[in-house]
């Protein structure tokens, strides 16, 4: 008898199938940092969204019975998720972000920036006035432009992406938070589309991984498009040129939120004149920076 075969015969409830599910995945040593950082809420998790049912699902409701449908759908993630590392979000078609569930799919990056601890401040203390345009370039998903629609209401809010893939998640998001009036979805590489658009306000999670890093990950990060994780050797392709053209975007009290993550050494010994100004995150990460329009416009990129 399979294992499959055997858990579907022998384990009956919700938190049999949790219990089973967390210890399937420290015997397959998983990576994890897709939404859970333990093999013990991503086995939650699973079981509990896979059942279509709330995180704060009931406790006292754990000991209700499974179907047999309901078992071979969990089995059959949990498969999934220990054969392909494929990670969990993927699994589901759905990721959260500052409490809110968006769809991802493998043509979108998992949301997980922590620029959502400054999106959470309102970007205090580095925005002065509030931001009436607002561009999220390289939205994937569309989290962090649809958030800061939440966030900042009165806000004209524009999401951008080189992926068509990316973008038709994104606006399916757009419409599951209902922003359609104030979000608009541009499919565009880099600032081609964007002629004669200005912003106060420019967020930016682009790709930035470096081959060393990249060639070094653990296996989850190859099921994400590479395509918005690397750019070049150093990680800075992408970088180098935004940095040359973004001052033009931006109003005169404009700053753009960049993250570049682990490649912040590299940056920094490329452009030591530059001050970037690097955002102490309390909820953790690093290598997010914000820039002014008057210090772009001081360098040549």
């Amino acid at each position: 008898m399979s294992v499959n075969q055997s858990a579907v015969r022998d384990l009956k409830s919700i938190k049999d199938f949790i219990r089973w599910t967390y210890s399937r995945f420290l015997r397959a040593e998983l990576f994890y940092g897709h939404g859970t950082d333990n093999a013990w809420d991503e086995a939650v998790h699973l079981v509990l969204r896979s059942l279509k049912l709330p995180m704060d699902f009931d406790r006292s409701m754990l000991d209700c019975a499974l179907t047999t449908d309901e078992k071979k759908c969990i089995l059959k993630l949990v498969q999934l998720r220990i054969s392909k590392r494929e990670p969990l979000p993927y699994l589901l078609n759905e990721a959260w972000f500052m409490g809110l569930p968006f769809k991802v799919t493998r043509d979108t990056l998992i949301p997980r920036s922590p620029i959502m601890s400054l999106l959470e401040t309102e970007f205090q203390p580095w925005i002065n006035d509030y931001p009436l345009n607002i561009l999220d370039m390289c939205t994937g998903s569309g989290c962090l432009g649809i958030v800061a629609s939440l966030v900042f209401e009165d806000a004209k809010v524009d999401i951008t992406d080189i992926s068509p893939e990316a973008l038709k998640v994104a606006q399916e998001n757009v419409l599951l938070h209902e922003v359609e009036e104030s979000v608009e979805v541009i499919e565009s590489d880099m600032f081609n589309n964007l002629s004669g658009r200005k912003y106060d306000l420019i967020i930016c999670n682009p790709p930035y991984v470096d081959a060393d890093d990249y060639n070094s990950a653990p296996k989850e990060f190859y099921n994400e498009p590479q395509l918005a994780l690397t750019s070049g050797n150093d990680g800075l392709d992408f970088t180098r040129q935004f940095l040359s053209q973004v001052a033009d975007y931006l109003t005169d009290n404009g700053i753009i939120v960049y993250e570049v993550g682990n490649t912040e050494v590299t940056l920094q010994e490329n452009y030591p004149d530059v001050p970037f100004m690097w955002v102490d995150l309390p909820a953790g990460g690093n290598g997010v920076f914000v820039l002014t329009k008057e210090q772009l416009s001081q360098f040549n990129f």
